[in-house]
């Protein structure tokens, strides 16, 4: 490794065993540093080594750090409104400060490149996200006041709020959990996914020293040993759970919240439709459609996963498509030359072989399709597949995109909105206002334009069906980590 990356490690707390970086963290419990005596490993998916370890919290673990929590809850839900600013504007320039440590970390762990939209470009996201959530507010509102009386409405912190984030963006994702639930003076438990814990603890370690003991903490566990997510969806103390993962955990989530009356924010699994309007130039609109389906290796819940495309240019886009497609560098994420790396985990990989191999018999593979050593699947295109093919109503989540012939427009928005999902969705058109006026025959929450997938912080975003309850981001994803209290005189 180059020394820059060495001076990293050391200043993380990292040393260094063989070829193996280890990073070993604790729990903080009550302004104690305390190590649990069980751990699980974490693995870099693109060479299989050992990067880490991670505490597997116990329930105990669990139940003394909501406390904690808990207990902090009332003096930071008093702290004046400007003060939290300041400190979460703090938070945003810390995530800044330490960017290329968490990038490294990442892409450990993750898999997804340093470089093109990888672990540089999330965690400078995650930091771009922080400080335009910081500027938010919910200020009182005056609904009436005239001779009938006097009417306010303000917005009321929760109390605790568990975060459950996936592994796909753990840093980014962390980020769009923790700083509006802080912003609006909540107390944070977040527990990361067993396979991507390490660079969310050391960012909880970084922004935790900057606010008061038990505003913020992490629980981590390999979810197998004990099952901390269930036992916070059902934990009486835990005011809201806000999740981003499969639509099955998520269902899970909010039958063992219900109990509880929890606040729920989930944004669960998509299954994301594009509509390519006859008019559209294929040439054009390739690089578009190839990373709205392939950022960050096609494992990210609002991506293009299927590509409905009119007859009259289906070959000119397939062909575009290959032609860009076959150009990108796919390896170890470590190394600055590649743009993706490897499918991040076991388990996903063998669902996309699983989805190609299905393929084969009636689809046509275009690009790709054979898996490389260990995790690494190459960028797949196949042709030649319809509604009902295990590859157009399954979400795949990986490096593999269905083309799907159509003659009929109206056919192809029936066959786009005929899934339970409903996430995203994209128009491409040549004609961007005749687009925008098709938007509607969407059935998701996001419809994008010659894009897909640009979610960014001033616009909400959740989906509709089985994708999602509530949303994120913006005025309106803040609010939902308050309670409405309405008072009249």
């Amino acid at each position: 490794m180059p020394l820059p990356f060495l001076s990293v490690l050391a200043m993380a707390g990292i040393s260094q065993g063989g070829d193996i970086t280890m990073l070993n963290h604790s729990t903080t419990i009550d302004d104690r540093a305390t190590h649990e005596a069980d751990t699980f490993e974490i693995r870099n998916p693109s060479t299989g080594e050992v990067v880490g370890r991670a505490p597997n919290t116990s329930e105990k673990a669990l139940d003394e750090t909501v406390a904690r929590a808990k207990a902090a809850f009332p003096a930071w839900a008093a702290t004046p409104d400007a003060e939290r600013q300041a400190l979460c504007r703090d938070l945003a320039g810390a995530i800044g400060e330490h960017a290329e440590e968490l990038a490294e970390l990442l892409t450990l762990e993750q898999g997804k490149p340093l470089n093109g939209l990888g672990s540089r470009w999330e965690v400078g996201g995650a930091q771009a996200w922080a400080a335009y959530t910081a500027e938010l507010t919910l200020p009182e509102k005056t609904l009436q006041d005239d001779d009938g009386g006097h009417v306010t409405l303000a917005r009321k912190p929760l109390g605790v709020v568990g975060s459950i984030t996936p592994w796909n963006f753990p840093v980014m994702i962390a980020v769009w959990h923790i700083l509006p639930a802080l912003r609006t003076g909540n107390t944070v438990v977040i527990k990361p996914s067993p396979n991507t814990p390490l660079a969310t603890l050391r960012m909880v370690e970084i922004l935790g020293a900057m606010l008061p003991p038990g505003v913020l903490n992490i629980v981590t566990g390999d979810d197998r040993t004990v099952n901390l997510g269930a036992l916070m969806s059902a934990h009486p103390d835990i005011r809201k759970i806000v999740f981003t993962g499969s639509c099955a955990t998520g269902q899970s989530v909010m039958r063992s919240a219900a109990d509880t009356m929890k606040r729920l924010t989930l944004e669960m699994g998509g299954n994301d439709a594009g509509i390519v309007l006859p008019d559209a130039d294929p040439e054009a609109i390739a690089e578009g459609l190839f990373w709205g389906a392939f950022i960050n290796n096609g494992q990210t819940c609002a991506a293009l996963k299927r590509l409905y495309v009119h007859d009259s240019i289906h070959d000119a886009v397939c062909d575009a498509l290959v032609a860009y497609a076959r150009n990108i560098p796919v390896g170890d994420g470590m190394d600055e030359s590649s743009i993706l790396g490897p499918v991040q985990n076991q388990m996903q990989f063998d669902k996309i072989k699983r989805l190609v191999d299905a393929s084969r018999d009636k689809g046509t593979v275009l690009l790709g399709g054979e898996p490389g050593e260990g995790l690494f699947f190459p960028p797949t295109l196949i042709s030649g597949l319809s509604n009902g093919d295990p590859l157009v109503d399954e979400e795949q989540f990986g490096p593999v995109l269905p083309i799907i012939r159509y003659s009929d427009l109206d056919q192809a928005f029936t066959d786009a909105n005929a899934l339970e999902t409903g996430l995203g969705g994209s128009i491409w058109s040549s004609d961007v206002d005749a687009a925008r006026a098709m938007a509607g025959r969407m059935d998701c929450g996001s419809v994008w334009i010659n894009k897909h997938g640009a979610i960014q912080p001033n616009a909400p975003f959740g989906g509709v069906k089985k994708s999602g309850l509530g949303v994120e981001f913006g005025e309106e994803g803040m609010a939902e980590y308050t309670d409405i209290q309405v008072v009249l005189s």
